[in-house]
């Protein structure tokens, strides 16, 4: 009888941990939620070199280097077209949060959301 009394705090002790843990998680994703913001505009850089900024409140097409076209449209990003053997940046999709980015390896080119003092979440 007693160890059928232990097993069963134990199982108790068991599900309360992951019950919190659970419930903190859920905490983390509300506030990471509710703190993201729409941005302003886009830094783009090549190689580790910053290019240009670019306002996401004006639509147009940027080609960045010789293979990449990033289009800003309705206060979004994409990438429409790119050179690269895998399409990753591609298929990203459409970026407007702050701190989000879409990325070229193979091309090394960086786009990234930021606010209106030009950092991202992180920072």
């Amino acid at each position: 009888m007693q160890k059928l009394t232990d097993a069963l705090r134990r199982h108790k002790a068991d599900i309360l941990l992951i019950l919190s843990l659970f419930l903190v998680f859920l905490a983390a994703v509300i506030i990471t939620s509710a703190l993201r913001t729409r941005g302003e505009s886009l830094e783009i850089t090549r190689g580790g070199e910053y290019l240009m900024t670019v306002s996401l409140a004006e639509d147009g097409e940027y080609r960045i280097g010789e293979g990449n076209i990033l289009v800003v449209e309705g206060g979004e990003a994409y990438m429409k077209s790119a050179d690269c053997p895998d399409g990753t940046c591609i298929s990203v999709g459409r970026i407007s949060l702050v701190g989000e980015s879409i990325i070229c390896l193979p091309n090394r080119v960086s786009v990234t959301v930021v606010g209106s003092g030009g950092g991202d979440l992180v920072s």
